[in-house]
């Protein structure tokens, strides 16, 4: 690894790092925009995670509980990446993750819900539109393998949706006002795994380079944010994770 890059990161008490779907490939789960992602493999599937078309169609909401039923997430266990955030956050460093993924992996390996911003929202609850109530995602899922593919709320009637941000949607206002206000407070900022094509979730990292923070992104294809960086690195993300949290430790 860059000696300059090992200078740079090492000792460093406040890190924040955006993380994508490329951190969770390892994981079995597929990304979007990759060779084998979902969007890659099926375009059509943008269609069903629109918000204006999965309200107005029940058939659009039928092709995403479907796709979603049987989504590889489900099945995912965190990867040495996952863990070693984790494992770095454990040892002092105040280690906060503002993550693109709706997975949960950083949680399941050991990092604090408190720790971590789910920007897009989490898969694992499920809100009604109507009253919104909401439920854990694999009762839905439960009811959608039994043969009710298009679930509605058990308490009034409305139409459920997955609690994750989908196109057409915006972010939520208090979510991204603390993103934003981790990002220029790190000392560090890693952008791991996600193609930062996605605004405004991408924006957190102009954010903590103008406020002066190292900015590190690691991605296996080229972002718009990479002239922005101080270090772009093209390694394997489960691989070169480890090794960066035990060079900030020294």
């Amino acid at each position: 690894m860059d000696g300059k890059l090992l200078d740079r990161i090492r000792g460093a008490r406040r890190i924040a790092v955006l993380t994508g779907a490329g951190i969770s490939t390892a994981s079995g789960i597929p990304d979007y925009r990759g060779p084998e992602g979902i969007w890659t493999r099926t375009p059509s599937a943008v269609h069903a995670f629109t918000l204006e078309n999965f309200m107005a169609d029940a058939a659009v909401r039928r092709e995403f509980w479907r796709t979603y039923a049987g989504h590889a997430a489900w099945r995912a266990g965190p990867n040495a990446a996952h863990r070693a955030l984790a494992e770095l956050d454990g040892t002092g460093v105040a280690v906060r993750v503002l993550t693109q993924n709706v997975d949960g992996l950083h949680q399941r390996a050991g990092l604090a819900a408190r720790k971590v911003l789910e920007l897009h929202g989490t898969m694992h609850t499920t809100r009604c539109t109507g009253c919104a109530a909401a439920f854990p995602s694999a009762d839905v899922l439960a009811r959608v393998e039994a043969g009710d593919d298009d679930p509605s709320c058990p308490r009034c009637g409305g139409i459920l949706r997955l609690g994750v941000v989908l196109f057409g949607q915006m972010l939520d206002g208090e979510v991204l006002g603390h993103a934003r206000t981790i990002a220029a407070a790190s000392g560090l900022f890693l952008a791991i795994g996600s193609s930062l094509q996605v605004e405004p979730a991408a924006s957190l990292c102009a954010v903590a380079a103008r406020a002066g923070a190292t900015l590190v992104i690691v991605n296996r294809d080229p972002t718009p944010y990479d002239e922005d960086a101080d270090f772009v690195l093209r390694n394997d993300i489960e691989a070169v994770v480890p090794e960066l949290c035990a060079a900030v430790n020294g």
